[in-house]
């Protein structure tokens, strides 16, 4: 199974339908499949390495995709909000490649060696320009159908490698093949160089729903966008969500149509679902977890899991809207020690997580190992049902005094404060315990004092588990995905301590 054969299967199953754009004007999964094979062609005769987008969400996406897809060209899209030096870096390493770029973007990675650039408009001609009949690529499944640079946020990014394989493998374990009704439609409002970008055009495209594209996430034209096309399904990082509940909050907006709602990217604080769960009652909510080297979700915490939780008075039962839910029935999930041991469930520990979707793989490296697991590098845990708990990077956790501490469980009981409307919890280094326990706190009405604060979380967790340094901000630096940027709060954390050290 490769990628194109999935646009082969439903353009000859539903050659007339819609498949992508709005209702009065979208393309048919026929005008998708000429326009990609005719763009096809002209990358083969340009004989780039791979076929990389830079812009924002629209029909240039999919078409590209599947272009690269039946010419045997890896498709690379590039984080366009980079700064230019970072995003002409990534350019680079894609070299040779055809570039397709937005016009107004043209400008910011012009010169850049054995990379050729094709802007937007120009590239839609070429797709409308050409004929249609297919290029054929030998083994094409075991060849690489998507490159995407990891967000680089502890480090340079790398490009983890998703073969056609891993990718077809993920979308028949997962879909049911045209199991969606003609009047079904997709909202795409993350962006296409993250891992669910592009998992969310395969899956709705197999499953016969029309998909529809949000170009910038703004939480009104969301709303808006919902009501005017239909809109049945979307899928959302947490700060999308709890902007899109303020706007519900605020105009009243009511969401006919909408049947399905995913969220992931980040970790999703409690109090925001259930705030989601009460505004949308009508709503089936879906956690799903993923990495993008497990070409996107590997566990799923379901609708029902959602509304027994929310409705249950038991603590265990309630307590798993904070899980990630099971894992697919593809995936098999290891939860192991330092020394590789597998734990027993209720233990902590790093996931492991191993399947036919699961690449593991990088440009000239393999992170797997013999057996073919992948290390997540996200630490976590099974509870005895078998629900997974996500606790936060590994790199994220905090030694003190010898002590690991997930700072997950902390920013989740500051987060319940009545006065705290986000928190991020982090180590910073300190002469006595190695590390000691800083917490970032946005208090929008009144800041509560950091004594009060301290004490807050000392009953509900215990003293080794309370901040002693706290810093008050406005609001909290996201990626667009939805990844707080711990690694510049931490470093303003040590840049104020040496200013304080110097004038002490």
């Amino acid at each position: 199974m490769n990628v194109p054969l999935l646009l082969e299967m439903i353009a000859d199953a539903y050659p007339n339908r819609i498949g992508f754009g709005r209702r009065d004007h979208g393309l048919s999964y026929t005008d998708l499949m000429r326009q990609s094979r005719s763009a096809a062609r002209w990358l083969t005769s340009s004989q780039s390495g791979s076929c990389v987008h830079i812009g924002l969400n629209a029909m240039t996406v999919p078409i590209a995709l599947f272009a690269g897809a039946h010419a045997g060209a890896p498709f690379v899209p590039l984080n366009f909000r980079l700064p230019d030096r970072q995003l002409r870096r990534l350019l680079e390493r894609t070299a040779p490649s055809v570039a397709i770029v937005d016009s107004d973007m043209v400008e910011r990675v012009a010169g850049v060696e054995n990379a050729a650039l094709v802007s937007d408009t120009e590239f839609e001609r070429l797709c409308n320009a050409g004929k249609d009949y297919p290029v054929r690529v030998s083994d094409l499944e075991n060849q690489a159908a998507v490159l995407l640079f990891t967000s680089g946020t502890s480090g340079e990014p790398k490009a983890a490698v998703l073969r056609h394989s891993h990718l077809s493998s993920y979308v028949i374990s997962t879909v049911e093949f045209g199991s969606a009704d003609e009047n079904e439609a997709a909202l795409i409002s993350v962006p296409s160089y993250h891992v669910a970008g592009i998992s969310a055009i395969l899956t709705n495209l197999y499953a016969g729903r029309r998909i529809v594209y949000l170009p910038v996430f703004d939480a009104q034209d969301w709303v808006n966008l919902v009501v005017s096309e239909g809109i049945t399904q979307a899928m959302v990082v947490p700060t999308m969500l709890e902007r899109i509940l303020d706007v519900i909050d605020r105009t009243g907006a009511n969401l006919p149509y909408l049947k399905s709602l995913s969220y992931g990217g980040g970790r999703m604080p409690q109090a925001v679902i259930e705030r989601g769960l009460r505004l949308l009652p009508q709503v089936d909510f879906v956690n799903a977890y993923g990495l993008t080297e497990t070409s996107s979700t590997i566990a799923m915490l379901g609708p029902e899991d959602h509304r027994r939780a929310i409705e249950s008075d038991s603590p265990a039962v309630r307590r798993r809207l904070t899980s990630v839910g099971k894992p697919l029935s593809s995936i098999e999930i290891d939860v192991r020690d330092q020394s590789g041991r597998s734990l027993p469930r209720g233990q902590s520990g790093e996931i492991f997580v191993r399947g036919d979707q699961i690449s593991g793989e990088y440009v000239n490296k393999n992170a797997k190992d013999a057996g073919g697991w992948f290390a997540t590098k996200d630490g976590g845990f099974m509870d005895d049902e078998g629900y997974l708990f996500i606790e936060g990077r590994l790199d994220d956790i905090i030694v003190r005094g010898g002590e690991n501490i997930s700072p997950g469980e902390i920013e989740d009981v500051l987060r319940m404060h009545p006065d705290i409307s986000d928190a991020v919890v982090l180590g910073v280094p300190d002469n006595q315990w190695g590390e000691c326990i800083a917490a970032v706190v946005v208090a929008p009405k009144s800041a509560p004092s950091e004594k009060s604060l301290a004490e807050w979380v000392r009953n509900r967790l215990r003293s080794t588990k309370t901040p002693q340094v706290w810093k008050f901000r406005s609001s909290l630096p996201y990626t667009d995905t939805g990844k707080v940027l711990r690694r510049q709060l931490k470093s303003e954390f040590i840049k104020q301590k040496s200013a304080d050290e110097v004038v002490g």
